[in-house]
């Protein structure tokens, strides 16, 4: 039940993210809106990291059912692409779980310009730090990890594989 000090936002900010269970919704920066309407209607709005990202429902699903359990009848999950999510909404703290957990963080990207995005086929080339030893020596092993976000890199100081959370 919701007590005086807990807010709608208290709640939802706690759900973890499906494919990365370490960081909350809130920690990715999907979370981007909660409140309760006049008529009691919680509605939370949320970002997804891509338009096709397969753990929506599953987001939309723990959002609802968290709250609900938390007190709240009726819950509305809506879904906002405007202004699409990018890696730079990832709080300090989402950062620095990812770390703790093995994963490399990504970088900053910093204001984009608006207007249709370039595709370009090769991944650009930057340094990412191995998470276990902190060397910046490290390669691709494949553009693609267990999930869209990620890739699957290798250090070639303790040869230990670890993700890394591409930019966007």
């Amino acid at each position: 039940m919701v007590t005086g000090t807990d807010t709608v936002w208290d709640v939802a900010a706690e759900v973890t993210d499906p494919e990365m269970p370490m960081l909350t919704l809130a920690d990715l920066g999907v979370l981007r809106g909660a409140e309760t309407r006049d008529d009691g209607t919680v509605v939370v709005t949320i970002t997804p990291t891509y338009s096709g990202c397969p753990a929506l429902d599953e987001m939309r699903s723990d959002l609802r059912h968290r709250l609900q359990d938390a007190g709240h009848a009726r819950v509305e999950v809506r879904t906002s692409f405007s202004p699409p999510w990018t890696t730079d909404f990832i709080s300090d703290a989402g950062r620095r779980k990812l770390a703790e957990a093995g994963i490399a963080p990504p970088a900053h990207v910093g204001p984009r310009a608006t207007g249709p995005v370039p595709l370009t086929l090769d991944p650009p080339e930057r340094v990412v730090a191995c998470p276990q030893c902190g060397s910046p020596e490290t390669e691709v092993v494949s553009r693609f990890g267990p999930t869209a976000c990620t890739a699957l890199r290798r250090c070639r100081a303790c040869a230990e594989p670890f993700e890394h959370v591409k930019e966007i």
